[in-house]
């Protein structure tokens, strides 16, 4: 007898819906500013795609930098078939803009720390290098020959 097994196909991770939906979409692999509400479009063209799934999917596509470099630079929305769908107002291209600075200032401040660990490490290690040449040194004049 042959068992029908009853276990759900997973479903694909954020990421990879996301990756879909930009092949699938113009305006999303372009990285345009997307409609207010783009999620409901995107339901009622795609309604087997998890609702918990679009939203990350989403979040990390309007959270990406080059989407908040366009929306900085942009003054038009647009729907899922690249019609205008409404304005980006002056106060979302300052939030994008402010999130862009937040971003590299921390990237910034990120790398600046791992420097002085990697510079203060190599000290230490050319320090350890010298007195263990001096140590040698030291071994070598004293010892009996």
């Amino acid at each position: 007898m042959t068992e029908v097994s009853s276990t759900p196909v997973p479903a694909p991770s954020a990421k990879a819906l996301l990756k879909t939906l930009q092949q699938e979409f113009k305006v999303i692999g372009e990285h345009l500013p997307l409609a207010i509400g783009v999620d409901k479009q995107l339901m009622a063209s795609r309604p087997e795609i998890n609702r918990k799934q679009l939203r990350a999917a989403l979040g990390m596509h309007t959270h990406s930098i080059r989407y908040l470099k366009t929306m900085q630079s942009s003054s038009q929305r647009f729907n899922l078939d690249g019609t205008p769908a409404g304005e980006v107002s002056e106060e979302q291209r300052t939030l994008a803009s402010k999130d862009l600075f937040e971003r590299f200032k921390k990237r910034a401040q990120e790398h600046k720390t791992e420097q002085a660990a990697k510079d203060k490490a190599e000290k230490e290690a050319q320090t350890e290098r010298e007195r263990a040449e001096k140590l040698n040194q030291l071994m070598s004049k004293f010892s009996r020959k």
